[in-house]
């Protein structure tokens, strides 16, 4: 009898929880969804069924299970189980549970599994104060959160916990639940027959958008509003209305004739007439579609499309504008709501267009076409979890460090970096920003030709100051370029209609600049290689033919009616001598008042391993070995020398020498580098002695911020002889 009524007593609290707490799942077969974590084989299950669980940390949004997985591991595991929630609980209440565990571990030898929801909500403090327990095995974290552990809960605590990341359940996974749920007769509703009329179940599904507790509370406040149907012999009858269903998630269903050609066909009268720039259409087809009963929200739904796809950036308030109305529309109502109607149609169908959005689907079709396998480049990889482990992040730089909140640095993979997506158009806000578009790719690209990712550098986790200084001084690199741009037009100060030769172009950097200041002149890019062809023919062919740059592999490659008014040209020469036989090639092809501009480091005038040393040994072993590298004129060349051998066959018309500073922070590879291939053979080292002296050479200063100097020579000249 006590049973019986012990029974009873249970029953009625049962029934008092809400169906999302009585269907918590008891077992892995109840538990539904997160089969990449707890499905067969899989390594949180083979633990939870041998009872071996060490600690782990759940992260999810709401309502994804990992409460309902922590309560399964509770009813399958020997060990104790305990629970606290850290918004209710402090320290305090951590304090007792430490001292119970140890106590049980002591006597019993029995193991505590703490599960602590919201995990995150501890404080540093508190956090600190599990972390010797969990590491001695006195306690087997179970933590639950819906924040990026990585970020919100402490680093040492991470690391000893094992995390496993839920995700948001699929319509199948919920439809499961929602069965599950109306099949229980113990704490479901399997005592009822309940059924749903057409789309009802497919809204709760829809609108719980992966959240199982929400499904689950919405389908009870459904079930117990709606009245049962008693049906002699047999289970009470309840069938839940599409209203019903409604109400019970507190969002609208909106059903549409998806197979008619009338709302097909009107609402593309409708858009595109606003993508045509007629209002009068417009005004027509949108009073068309209102008059016939279409959902004013379906109306906005599709001129937020439109705002973005055909407006774009040509004028970016149509979105806002858009979005104004359709809330507007949502307090006010029919019939005054028409107004906000019209006023977005009015003003989609008057903007100025731009469809450069576009440019996303050829991102999309390179994904799928170009190459599948494309790496997120090192330097983009999120550095909050792993930088230590992997090195992802090393070498970012953040923009904001810079001035104006810019600095050149690759953001594609290595195969896509010449790639254009985006083409900017001439109209409204779009073709204010067009010409600062264009001018950072290039400054990009050029930077991508010096090294795919040039300061590798490591940094101290959580060391928020140090990683910004890191990322200051990463820069220098893209500066110099930009600096060296800027110097090398205020010299060479071509007119609007110049033919300008760019000798040794690179990848664009000079080219584009010359480009942009001779609309109505001519550019010809001379390249060496064929990746230099490719990224300046890749955003060529986006040009009218009339505007495309000409690009040749040698200078007599140039139809040879063609004269220059200007040349420019950076790092031709290895040495001074091969100033003559590329001036007298230039001469045929430049005015008689034309003018040439060239750019060229000086190696004698840069930093050199041995500056930046200070273990006397390696110091004189690395300045040895430059005396030899830099015997040769081919790299101890002075920068007189060059503007001497300039002005045999031209008058130069001014020189001046800039030092450019670098930050460099060589990473161990770069330095093996310049030893194997430059230090060691110099000083004629055999394999063991060339190891040893990478070694010394890696330990002195890899990582280290060291300031690389420069020297740049420009030379202006006219009057080629």
């Amino acid at each position: 009898m006590a049973d019986t009524l012990f029974e009873s007593a249970a029953r009625q609290q049962n029934g008092s929880q809400p169906l999302a707490y009585r269907m918590r799942p008891r077992t892995l077969d109840e538990y539904i969804g997160q089969q990449h974590i707890i499905g067969p084989g899989k390594l949180l299950r083979r633990a939870i069924q041998a009872d071996r669980l060490s600690s782990v940390i759940f992260y999810g949004p709401p309502g994804t299970g990992k409460t309902t997985l922590a309560s399964v591991i509770a009813n399958t595991t020997k060990s104790h189980f305990s629970s606290v929630n850290a918004v209710l609980s402090g320290v305090k209440e951590l304090r007792y549970e430490i001292d119970e565990a140890k106590r049980r571990l002591e006597l019993y030898s029995k193991r505590t599994i703490l599960f602590v929801d919201e995990v995150h909500r501890w404080n540093k403090s508190q956090q600190d104060a599990l972390l010797p327990w969990v590491e001695n095995g006195t306690i087997i974290l179970i933590g639950a959160t819906t924040e990026n552990p990585f970020f919100e809960v402490n680093a040492a605590l991470v690391s000893r916990s094992r995390i496993f990341q839920l995700k948001s359940l699929t319509d199948e996974d919920l439809y499961a639940v929602a069965r599950q749920a109306l099949d229980d007769p113990q704490r479901g509703y399997g005592k009822l027959e309940v059924r749903f009329e057409d789309g009802a179940l497919e809204h709760l599904i829809d609108v719980s958008k992966g959240d199982a507790r929400s499904l689950l509370n919405a389908l009870e406040l459904a079930v117990v509003t709606t009245p049962a149907q008693q049906r002699p012999g047999d289970r009470p009858l309840v069938i839940i209305s599409k209203d019903a269903a409604e109400q019970s998630i507190q969002q609208k269903a909106v059903l549409y004739d998806k197979e008619g050609d009338y709302h097909f066909d009107v609402i593309s009268a409708f858009i595109k007439s606003l993508r045509g720039s007629d209002p009068d259409a417009a005004l027509y087809w949108l009073a068309k579609m209102v008059d016939a009963g279409e959902d004013p929200r379906f109306i906005f739904r599709r001129m937020m499309i439109s705002a973005c796809e055909d407006i774009g950036l040509a004028d970016p308030m149509a979105i806002v504008v858009v979005e104004a109305d359709a809330a507007a529309y949502e307090r006010i109502g029919l019939p005054e709501g028409q107004y906000h109607l019209t006023h977005s149609a009015l003003y989609l169908s008057t903007a100025p267009k731009s469809n450069s959005a576009v440019g996303y689907f050829d991102a999309l079709k390179a994904v799928r076409e170009e190459n599948a396998q494309a790496e997120v480049p090192n330097h983009l990889r999120d550095a909050s979890r792993d930088a230590k482990g992997f090195g992802h992040g090393e070498g970012y730089k953040y923009p904001h460090a810079y001035t104006e909140h810019w600095v050149a640095q690759n953001y594609l993979p290595r195969a896509l970096q010449s790639k254009v997506f985006y083409q900017a158009g001439h109209l409204g806000y779009e073709g204010r920003i067009a010409g600062e578009v264009e001018k950072h790719r290039e400054a990009q690209l050029e930077a991508a030709s010096e090294d795919e990712f040039p300061e590798n550098l490591s940094y101290s986790p959580g060391d928020r100051q140090r990683d910004r200084w890191v990322s200051r001084i990463t820069g220098q690199k893209s500066r110099m370029l930009e600096t060296i741009r800027e110097k090398t037009f205020d010299w060479l100060r071509p007119a609007r209609s110049d033919r300008v030769l760019v000798l040794n172009a690179g990848l664009g950097l000079l080219v584009w600049e010359a480009y942009r200041l001779t609309p109505e002149g001519l550019v010809v890019a001379q390249v060496d290689r064929k990746d230099q062809y490719e990224a300046i023919e890749h955003y060529n062919r986006t040009l009218d033919d009339l505007q495309k740059v000409e690009i040749v592999s040698r200078i007599s490659d140039i139809d040879e009616d063609l004269r220059f008014e200007k040349a420019v040209g950076r790092n031709l020469f290895r040495e001074p001598e091969q100033v003559g036989p590329l001036v007298k090639e230039l001469l045929p092809r430049m005015t008689p008042e034309g003018k040439v501009v060239f750019v060229q480091a000086v190696p004698s005038l840069g930093s050199r391993l041995s500056q930046f040393v200070a273990a006397p040994k390696l110091k004189e072993k690395l300045e040895a070995a430059e005396s030899v590298i830099f015997a040769s004129g081919k790299s101890n060349w002075q920068a007189e020398e060059l503007v001497s051998a300039v002005s045999g066959v031209a008058a130069v018309e001014e020189s001046a020498i800039q030092t450019l500073i670098e930050k460099r922070s060589p990473r161990p590879q770069d330095i093996q580098r310049w030893i194997t291939q430059s230090y060691a053979p110099a000083l004629k080292a055999d394999a063991d002695a060339g190891s040893c002296l990478v070694d010394e050479a890696v330990s002195e200063l890899a990582g280290r911020e060291l300031d690389w100097h420069h020297g740049v020579l420009f030379i202006r000249a006219g009057n080629l002889k």
